[in-house]
């Protein structure tokens, strides 16, 4: 028995197996790629959200408020303190699958009080973490985010 060569097919054995390892590769890399950068749309997008959130419980709990909420009871007088400001933003980017520790909120008071009609200014900050570690290094990027408000009451 002889084989016989097919014209113009002879060394062209296993190229398709490597074709396919390289596209797939290809494939697989643009995949995640797009898994990250839809994630690091979702944290920015929680960050954003969070300083908005702080600075609205800024903004209705400035100088004066009332009642009690989720940092313990308060009467009329009692002011809104920064780390009630950084309680919400933790807890509200948490919604996001963020680590709250990981969050840095500052609290900046432009008009130097927090009485009715001062403004407050809510950062937030978050260092993006990657979901695949081959991303670290291309990735290593902090979302910053501020809002900013006048004190209603």
């Amino acid at each position: 028995m002889r084989t016989v060569a097919i014209k113009g097919r002879t060394g062209e054995r296993g190229s398709a197996i490597i074709e396919f390892a390289l596209i797939s590769f290809m494939f697989i890399m643009i995949l995640l790629s797009v898994v990250e950068l839809g994630r690091m749309t979702l944290v920015y997008t929680t960050i954003a959200n969070a300083a908005r959130a702080g600075a609205r419980y800024a903004i209705t709990h400035g100088s004066d408020r009332t009642g009690s909420g989720v940092d313990g009871p308060s009467g009329p007088g009692t002011p809104c303190t920064c780390s009630q400001i950084q309680t919400v933003v933790q807890n509200f980017s948490s919604a996001g699958l963020l680590t709250p520790s990981n969050v840095t909120v500052t609290v900046n008071y432009p008009d130097g009080a927090n009485g009715p009609g001062k403004r407050v200014q809510v950062i937030a900050s978050y260092p993006y973490d990657p979901l695949v570690g081959f991303f670290n290094s291309r990735f290593s990027v902090t979302f910053v985010s501020s809002s900013e408000g006048v004190i209603t009451f």
